[in-house]
């Protein structure tokens, strides 16, 4: 079972410096994404879970929800609590919120 963020709760959660994890593919990635998010696509989560250890839930975005949700399942099965955003980066276009262009650092 995963658990789902709004986007409110990401908004929030982005302020106190949470970690934010796209999961899409880098050039999804590149067309917009959410400010401060870091890319690391589906096929490569589980090879880089020590890089989302920590004390605080990851944020975990991509398109829609599907391909978080999997990716919060496999974070959780290797100890790291995570959490879904509800309507991925889709939802938060749409919701007018900052978007940050090209591709990842």
């Amino acid at each position: 079972m995963h658990i789902e963020t709004s986007l409110d709760e990401l908004d929030a959660a982005r302020a106190a410096g949470a970690k934010v994890v796209d999961v899409r593919e880098s050039d999804e990635y590149s067309v917009g994404h959410v400010p401060s998010a870091r890319l690391m696509p589906l096929a490569t989560v589980a090879a880089r879970v020590d890089e989302l250890r920590g004390d605080a839930p990851v944020h975990v975005i991509c398109a829609s929800g599907a391909r978080s949700a999997q990716a919060v399942e496999v974070l959780q099965q290797l100890g790291v609590e995570a959490r879904s955003v509800a309507g991925g980066t889709n939802a938060w276009i749409r919701s007018g919120r900052p978007v940050e262009t090209g591709a990842p650092a």
